[in-house]
C-alpha cells in the first residue's frame, strides 16, 4: 500500500531567503513609506530640500521620538504609559520654579531629569506594587501630574531661562546636526543595543508574550517593569530640557496631546499594542515618517487641527490594519 502520511501537508520546495524576510518585513516597508513621503515633500514645496528645512524639520518630532524609544519597550513589556505629556509639564514647571530661585543651567538640567524619574518610580510603583493596570494608573497620573502644573503657574508662564540653557532645544552640534538630533540618534543605538543585544531586551520580550511563563523562567517581571516605567519618566525628563530649552519658557500647557503622537509612533513603528513584538528600528522610522508628515504640511500651511485628525487616524489605521489583515487571511485559508 502507498504510504500518504507525507501527502496531507504542504512542504515548501524552499524557504524564504534571509534578503527576501529582510525585504517585506515592517521597517523595510516603512523605509519605503519614508522614502516616498520625502519626494512628495521635495515636489510640493520648493524650500523643503533647502539643508536648514530639514534641519528644522527634525525639531518636529525629536523629543517626541526619545520619549517613544522607552515607550516601545514598555509596551512590548505589555505596559503602557499615557502620562508622558503630563511628566514633561510637571518636569518643565519644578524648572521654572528652580529657576526662581536662582539656579544655573546645570542645576536646572538635574531637576528636570530627576523630575523624570520621579514621575516614572510614581507610575512603576502603583503599577507593579499594588497590581494596578497600567493604563488606568498613567490616566490618573496625567491629570495629576499636569494639574500640578496648572495650579503652580495658572496663567503666568515662567520665562528668563539663561542662555547656556537654550542649547540644549536650540543649539548645533555641527552645521545643521541640532544637538536634539544627534541626542536622539546617540540614544536610538543605545535603545538598539539594550532591545536586541542584551539579556535585559530578551527578558522584555519573554514577558511580553506570556508573563507567567517568564516568571517560572526566573525573571523578575515587576522588577523590569519597573525599570521600564522608570526608564520611560527618565526619557520624558529628557524630553522636557530639550521641549523648555527651546521654546525658552515654561507654560501649564506644554507638550499637550503629545500623548497620543508618541504612542503612534510606537505602534507605527510596528510594536505590538499588545506587547511581545517590535523593534527599535522600526520606531525610528516611524518617527521620520512622521516629522516629514507634520512638516510637508506645515509648508503647505495646513491647519494644526488637521494635523491632529490625521495623527488620529493614522493611530486607527495602524492598528486595524493587522487584524483586517489577519482576518481577511482566516477566510481566504477557509
Amino acid at each position: 500500500m502507498k504510504d500518504t502520511s507525507l501527502t496531507a501537508r504542504h512542504i515548501p520546495d524552499r524557504l524564504d531567503s534571509p534578503l527576501r524576510a529582510a525585504l517585506l518585513s515592517w521597517p523595510s516597508l516603512l523605509l519605503a513609506v519614508a522614502i516616498a513621503l520625502f519626494v512628495l515633500n521635495a515636489l510640493a514645496s520648493p524650500y523643503f530640500l533647502s539643508p536648514w528645512a530639514l534641519s528644522d524639520a527634525t525639531f518636529n518630532f525629536t523629543e517626541k521620538a526619545i520619549i517613544a524609544l522607552a515607550m516601545a519597550l514598555l509596551i512590548i513589556s505589555g505596559e503602557i504609559d499615557l502620562s508622558v505629556a503630563s511628566i514633561i509639564a510637571l518636569a518643565s514647571t519644578m524648572m521654572g520654579l528652580a529657576l526662581q530661585f536662582g539656579v544655573g543651567t546645570p542645576g536646572l538640567v538635574a531637576i528636570g531629569l530627576l523630575t523624570g524619574a520621579a514621575c516614572g518610580v510614581f507610575n512603576g510603583l502603583l503599577v507593579t506594587r499594588l497590581a494596578l493596570p497600567s493604563i488606568v494608573v498613567t490616566i490618573g497620573t496625567m491629570s495629576f501630574f499636569r494639574g500640578i502644573s496648572y495650579i503652580t503657574l495658572g496663567d503666568q508662564a515662567f520665562k528668563g531661562y539663561p542662555p547656556s540653557f537654550w542649547y540644549f532645544g536650540q543649539g548645533y552640534v555641527w552645521w545643521v546636526i541640532s544637538f536634539e538630533f544627534a541626542l536622539f540618534l546617540i540614544l536610538a543605538v543605545l535603545f538598539y543595543v539594550l532591545l536586541h543585544r542584551t539579556n535585559f531586551g530578551r527578558q522584555i520580550f519573554v514577558i511580553g508574550n506570556n508573563p507567567v511563563a517568564a516568571r517560572f523562567s526566573g525573571v523578575r517581571v515587576e522588577r523590569v517593569k519597573f525599570l521600564l516605567f522608570c526608564l520611560t519618566g527618565l526619557m520624558s525628563g529628557v524630553a522636557a530640557v530639550l521641549l523648555t530649552a527651546r521654546l525658552a519658557s515654561t507654560r501649564p500647557s506644554i507638550a499637550v496631546g503629545w500623548e497620543l503622537e508618541v504612542v503612534t509612533m510606537v505602534v507605527l513603528g510596528g510594536v505590538n499594542i499588545l506587547g511581545g513584538a517590535g523593534s527599535i528600528q522600526g520606531v525610528v522610522i516611524a518617527a521620520f515618517i512622521m516629522g516629514l508628515v507634520t512638516f510637508g504640511l506645515g509648508l503647505l500651511n495646513v491647519p494644526g487641527i488637521v494635523m491632529s485628525i490625521f495623527i488620529g487616524a493614522l493611530l486607527i489605521a495602524v492598528i486595524a490594519l493587522p487584524i483586517l489583515v489577519r482576518r481577511l487571511r482566516e477566510r481566504l485559508t477557509r
